[in-house]
C-alpha cells in the first residue's frame, strides 16, 4: 500500500495524463497539487513511485507517465465516481428516439452513440438464440432484384441476409410475404418453429423460391449453432484522433483486430466476473491491445444476460465516466428492446 502523501502524487499524475497525453515532471505536479509540498520532495516521491512499478519513464521525456499498475491503482482505489449528467441522458435519449424505431436498430445505435461520447471505440456482443422468441420478418429493398430479409426475435437480430430474385422484386409482395409468415409464426420460440410448418407456407409465398429458402435457412442455422453471437462496432475511426496512435502501424494493426469478429467476442469474454470489468494494458492476454484498456459490463434483459457492452481504447481513457455511461446505455438500452418488442 501506498501512504497519503504518494496516493495524491500518483493521482494527480494520472489525471493530468488523462487530460494532457503529456508526460509530467516534478514542477507541473507541485504547481497543479496547490499544497505545501516542495518539487524536490515530489520528484523524490515521483522517483519511489517509479521504482514500485506505478509510474514509467519514456525515453524522450523527464517526465513520467503511469503504468498499467499505476491505472490499476487508481481505478481500484483512487478514483472517483463521474456520473452522467441529466444533460448527457436526454441528449442520449435524444439520439436513440431520432433513430430508433425496431429492436434491430438498437444495437448498432447503442455502438454509435457510446463511440460518440467516449470518443473510444464502442463494442456490443449481442446473443443470437435458439431459445429466442421470434417477434417478426421483414424485407428492405435494396435495387430492382436484392432486397435485405432481416429476422428479428425478442432479443435481438437472429439474422440478416441479402436475398436475390430472379425476376423484378415488388414490395408488396415482399409485404405479404412478411405478414404470412409473422402471423404464423409470432410469439413462437425459434427452435419451435419446424421446417414442415415453414414447408407449409411456401405455396402461399412468392413463387420465386429465393424468399422462402433465405428464410428457410436462417432457421436452419440458428437451431444448429443453438447459441450464436454477432458483433457491434462503432467509432473505430476515433483511434485516430488520439495521440498514442498517431503511428500507422500501430493503429493499422489495432484496426484488423477489430476485424476478426470471433476475436473480439473472444476477448469480451475472457472475464466471466459480473457487474463492470476493468482490462488496463498488460493485463489484456491479446498482444495487438497491450497498450489499450477495456471498460465492459454485462447487458441484461429479464434478468438474464443476453450480451456484453464494452468501450476500447487507450490506457489514458477516462474510466470514470466512461463506467457510468456504460452502466446507463446497457440499463436503457434494455428498456428499448423491452418497448420494441412489446
Amino acid at each position: 500500500m501506498l501512504d497519503e502523501r504518494k496516493k495524491l502524487i500518483l493521482q494527480a499524475i494520472i489525471e493530468d495524463f488523462i487530460a494532457t497525453a503529456e508526460p509530467i515532471g516534478s514542477r507541473t505536479i507541485a504547481r497543479k497539487m496547490n499544497i505545501n509540498i516542495s518539487a524536490a520532495t515530489i520528484r523524490n516521491e515521483m522517483a519511489d513511485l517509479e521504482h514500485l512499478g506505478f509510474l514509467e519513464q519514456p525515453h524522450t521525456s523527464a517526465g513520467r507517465i503511469p503504468s498499467s499498475k499505476g491505472y490499476r491503482f487508481y481505478v481500484d482505489w483512487l478514483m472517483a465516481p463521474i456520473g452522467i449528467t441529466d444533460k448527457e441522458v436526454a441528449l442520449i435519449k435524444k439520439w436513440y428516439d431520432e433513430r430508433t424505431r425496431q429492436v434491430s436498430e438498437v444495437f448498432q445505435e447503442t455502438v454509435r452513440i457510446l463511440s460518440h461520447t467516449t470518443h473510444n471505440v464502442a463494442l456490443m456482443v449481442a446473443r443470437k438464440d435458439a431459445k429466442d422468441i421470434f417477434k417478426y420478418v421483414e424485407f428492405l429493398p435494396l435495387d430492382a432484384r436484392r432486397a435485405i430479409m432481416v429476422v428479428v426475435g425478442k432479443n435481438g437480430v437472429l439474422d440478416n441476409k441479402i436475398i436475390e430474385s430472379s425476376k423484378d422484386i415488388i414490395v408488396e409482395d415482399l409485404r405479404r410475404v412478411a405478414k404470412v409468415v409473422n402471423d404464423a409464426f409470432a410469439e413462437k420460440r425459434v427452435s419451435e418453429i419446424s421446417f414442415e410448418e415453414v414447408n407449409a407456407l411456401q405455396s402461399r409465398l412468392l413463387p420465386d423460391a429465393a424468399v422462402f429458402e433465405s428464410f428457410l435457412n436462417v432457421l436452419r442455422n440458428t437451431n444448429k449453432k443453438g447459441s450464436s453471437e454477432q458483433l457491434f462496432l462503432g467509432g473505430a475511426t476515433q483511434l485516430l484522433n488520439q495521440p498514442e496512435f498517431r503511428e500507422v502501424e500501430r493503429v493499422r494493426s489495432l484496426l484488423n483486430m477489430l476485424d476478426e469478429q470471433k476475436l473480439m467476442c473472444d476477448i469480451l469474454h475472457r472475464s466471466d466476473s459480473a457487474g463492470t470489468v476493468i482490462t488496463i494494458g498488460h493485463e489484456n492476454k491479446f498482444s495487438g491491445i497491450r497498450d489499450c484498456s477495456i471498460v465492459q459490463a454485462d447487458f441484461r434483459l429479464d434478468d438474464e444476460t443476453t450480451g456484453k457492452i464494452a468501450v476500447l481504447g487507450p490506457t489514458r481513457m477516462h474510466y470514470g465516466k466512461i463506467i457510468s455511461t456504460i452502466d446507463f446505455m446497457a440499463k436503457y438500452m434494455a428498456e428499448l428492446i423491452k418497448r420494441y418488442a412489446a
